[in-house]
């Protein structure tokens, strides 16, 4: 009966492999000016529907602030960073990664959270928090560029990817081991695998995203004409603002603030020589 088992496993892997291996491979892309391969099976239209509908949700939940001279900032540099992108993808007869996206812009009346976000397809909200880390325009531009960096570089749609890839293998897996993996998770009282994945695969791959976006940030802010030599003040107040409630770096999504300030500190003279500001824009 083992003897079976094994064989019809092997089949079933046989199987599996062939149906999968030419759809991966035909989604395997690469991120706009890293060039860095990227796995892409869900499709990014779809993707962008959820978003905008979870944004207009955001709008109507959460109390945005009516401070109009901040939110007209917020726009004015992002619609210098919509632009900067397009025309820079246009001079080097590259497809506009943000084609499609339908740009808007919140500013959520929150205090207490020190953050931002853009959401595929171009939803961006910036919490009046991170207003007293970035200071200035040239640091709201740095958190900007970089959140916008996420979006231009598809990070969502292929964390979506890599997730459903992760689920399905850990399925199969626990098939062809006999439900072993089950029984580790049972055996421990909780999702032990899942957990070994996150720090393993996920985690790692999540701070490779974190900092493209900061190396792209970085150089979309320098096109758009601001001063990303601001950016590692923003990150040096983030890490004060943050001292003690960091996580080590291996269990963290994003890397630790050390080493993002090392490697900002390292690109941003290259930088504002290889990407200068786009004139009239």
């Amino acid at each position: 009966m083992s003897k079976i088992n094994n064989i019809n496993r092997r089949k079933f892997l046989e199987i599996f492999g062939c149906c999968t291996c030419g759809f991966v491979v035909s989604s395997c892309t690469s991120a706009p000016i890293t060039e860095r391969k990227q796995l892409k099976l869900l499709p990014e239209a779809s993707l962008n529907r959820q978003a905008a509908q979870i944004y207009e949700n955001v709008k109507r939940k959460t109390k945005l602030s009516d401070d109009k001279k901040q939110l007209d900032e917020i726009k004015e540099i992002g619609n210098k960073i919509e632009n900067a992108v397009s025309i820079y993808f246009a001079s080097i007869n590259k497809k506009d990664p943000t084609y499609y996206f339908k740009w808007d812009y919140i500013l959520i009346d929150n205090k207490k959270i020190k953050n931002a976000w853009c959401m595929p397809g171009g939803k961006i909200a910036v919490y009046t928090g991170i207003l007293e880390i970035t200071k200035n325009k040239h640091g709201l531009a740095a958190v900007m560029g970089h959140e916008i960096a996420h979006a231009v570089a598809k990070h969502s749609v292929e964390r979506a990817s890599r997730g459903a890839v992760l689920n399905v293998s850990t399925q199969v897996i626990d098939i062809l081991s006999g439900g072993k993996l089950s029984t580790v998770n049972r055996t421990t009282g909780m999702n032990t695998v899942g957990l070994l994945t996150q720090m393993g695969i996920l985690n790692p791959f999540n701070r490779k995203q974190e900092s493209e976006a900061d190396y792209l940030g970085l150089i979309f802010s320098s096109l758009s004409g601001y001063d990303i030599r601001e950016t590692v003040k923003v990150w040096e107040r983030m890490k004060e603002y943050n001292k003690g409630k960091t996580p080590p770096e291996f269990m963290s999504t994003h890397p630790s603030p050390d080493n993002r300030i090392k490697k900002i500190n390292e690109w941003t003279n290259k930088i504002i020589f290889d990407y200068p500001p786009i004139k009239n824009i």
